[in-house]
Order: C-alpha cells, then structure tokens, then sequence
C-alpha cells in the first residue's frame, strides 16, 4: 500500500488546541466493523458499550516534562531539547533544536523556568544516524529527579501556542498513569475519569493495564512512498502477571479484549506475534509496525482518537478495522473520518473518541 492512500483533508479549526472542559464530555464515534454502521454518542455513555466479562486494557505510562531549555554558555546560542530516552543515570538521547548546532563536544547549560541558568550542563557525545544527539549530563545527581522542576510537557507541535498553560500538566495525562517514561501521552485514555473507570468496573468490566513509553517515533511522519518500507522506533514496554492472567483468560472464555489506545494495542500484539496467540509476562522493545492487512490475534475492540493523515496510527486503526483486508479497513475508516469531520469531531491529542467494535 502507499503512504499517500492514508490521507485525507482536514480543516484546521478541527484540530483541537484544548482538552474538553471536562475529561469525559468530550464524543464518541461508534463505528461497529461487521454492518459497517456509525453511530454518535457522548464519551460518558462507554459503559453502555461493553459488557460484563469484557477486559479493557490501559496504557499506564506517565508523560515526562520532557522538554528543557538551555544557552551554550560560550556563545549564548539557545537550544530546545526533547528528552527521548534514558541510557542510565545522566545518559539521555534526546532531540535538539537547532541541531546544525548540537556537535559532538557541544556543551549546553540548562535552564530553569524562569529563564535563569541552572547547575545543570548537558555535552554532546555522540548522534545517530536519525540525528538524535547523546546528552551526558552534570551537575546535581540525577537529571531524572530535576525534570519537574526543569522540564514543560512536551504538547505536539500541532498544538499551536508556546509552552505550557494551566491544567496542561494535569490534562495531558491520564489519570491512571503511573511509571514515567513517555514523552507523548497515550491519548485514548485523557477522557477516562476515575468515576467512569468505577462505573465500568461496577458493571462488571475488568481493567487492566500495560506499560508502553511513547516514544517520539511514533509519531513521525511516514517518509517511505510505500508502507512496508517504512521502519518504526523502538519502544520500551512491560506487560505484567495480572494483565497476563486477565487478557488469556477472556480469550480462553470468549470474552472481549478492548484495547485502549494504539500503543496497548501494540503492546498486546507484539507479545502475541511471539507467543502463539497468547500473552506472556514480558519486559522489552517493540518496533512492531501494524498497517493492513495485518490480523489481530488480541484485540478484539479498539477505542482510540482521531489520528493525523499518512501517520502509522491511521494505519494500525486502518488494519483494525477490516484485519487481514488490504482496502477495505482503510476505506471504513476515512468514510468514518469525513463523518466525523462533517459532524465537526475534534481530532487529535486533545480531541474527541472513536470506537471500533
């Protein structure tokens, strides 16, 4: 498939700048996969979705304040670093902006919010071949336990305003997130609030979680013209005992597994794809590259946002929709698309739902 037949026009007043006044009150489009039918509702009205006995699986990866600034003290250059992924203590790859500028040897002094120094530096060690730079840092002992006081929420750069508002920090996170280790926030799960997690779990819905750090790969643009050229980034992730129980259980039972996102879908499927079919207790990578006409040997229900054209979450909820079709998931979801853009969906980070049964 190309790259190019994942796109689809969309009005810039529908992306969304700012979350829902409330978590929950944002909508929720239903697209049921056999019948090919659409139906509206409000996010509130899930619980009236699912079933007893059903799993819904969460990614409860907590998003860093990942993004830092910083001067070179020599010339006073500024820098803007993203925070990627921690090698051990003080050790980071990260993106830098600019990064004509960021050479092997490069030192950069942080800042604090307030635009005064800090005691923190960062030198240059090395960069790959995707022009990430490795980052040593020095000064206070642990840059990781710095990041609150340092570090804004990385928001995506289709959120068009500069740093961090009120209620970001709070908003651009799910209320159940807990390791800390993504530096995009695994946005199917913002519209969650604890009294519709209680509310599920009253009628009978078991939820459990996996561990995904959301890495910036994810979310890169496919460059390759056909799919199957393209190469995802590798992200940490853990599936543990509990979630493990849970999911093979409903699927020795017949029961629903609904995953929550892309990335717990990612997660589910990559351990499937090396295990027959079943879960196991696993800690590691995944680079896995869902795109149709991939099957599923997991999931059964996806809930997830509105996603970015030609991106490889549009792919993976493209593969969801039909899997094991090559057009036939794409087409339902871009006709489920231009509905939802007719019916004025807010789309992406900080926008409405959708959900495919």
């Amino acid at each position: 498939m190309r790259t190019a037949d994942f796109h689809f026009d969309l009005p810039p007043e529908l992306i969304a700048q700012q979350p829902a006044p409330c978590r929950d009150q944002s909508r929720l489009l239903v697209l049921h996969r056999t019948g090919q039918r659409m139906e509206h509702r409000p996010f509130q009205e899930l619980a009236d979705l699912l079933r007893t006995g059903d799993v819904l699986v969460l990614n409860n990866s907590r998003v860093l304040p990942a993004r830092l600034h910083g001067i070179n003290p020599l010339t006073g250059g500024k820098f803007e670093i993203l925070l990627l992924e921690e090698n051990q203590v003080n050790d980071w790859w990260a993106m830098l902006r600019p990064g004509k500028r960021a050479r092997v040897g490069t030192k950069i002094q942080l800042l604090e919010k307030t635009g005064m120094a800090s005691k923190f530096f960062a030198e240059v060690t090395a960069f790959n071949e995707e022009g990430h730079r490795r980052l040593k840092f020095s000064g206070p002992a642990n840059l990781f336990d710095e990041l609150e006081r340092l570090g804004e929420i990385p928001l995506p750069p289709y959120i068009e305003r500069h740093g961090e508002q009120a209620g970001d920090r709070e908003r651009y996170q799910t209320v159940y997130a807990a390791a800390a280790g993504s530096v995009a926030a695994p946005t199917a799960g913002l519209h969650f609030t604890p009294e519709l997690l209680e509310n599920l779990r009253a009628r009978g819905v078991e939820i459990c979680f996996v561990t995904l750090h959301v890495g910036a790969g994810t979310f890169l643009p496919v460059k390759a013209e056909n799919v199957a050229d393209h190469r995802m980034h590798a992200e940490r992730f853990e599936i543990g005992a509990a979630t493990v129980s849970a999911v093979n259980a409903a699927k020795a039972s017949g029961r629903r597994v609904i995953a929550v996102g892309t990335t717990a879908t990612r997660a589910l499927e990559a351990v499937a794809r090396q295990n027959a079919g079943n879960l196991n207790v696993y800690a590691g990578k995944t680079d896995i590259f869902i795109f149709p006409p991939a099957g599923f040997q997991i999931v059964d229900a996806l809930l997830t946002n509105f996603h970015l054209p030609e991106s490889t979450l549009l792919m993976l909820v493209s593969a969801f929709a039909a899997p094991g079709e090559k057009s036939r998931g794409r087409e339902l979801v871009l006709a489920a698309y231009a509905e939802a853009i007719r019916q004025h969906y807010r789309f992406f980070s900080y926008g409405d739902a959708m959900l495919l049964l």
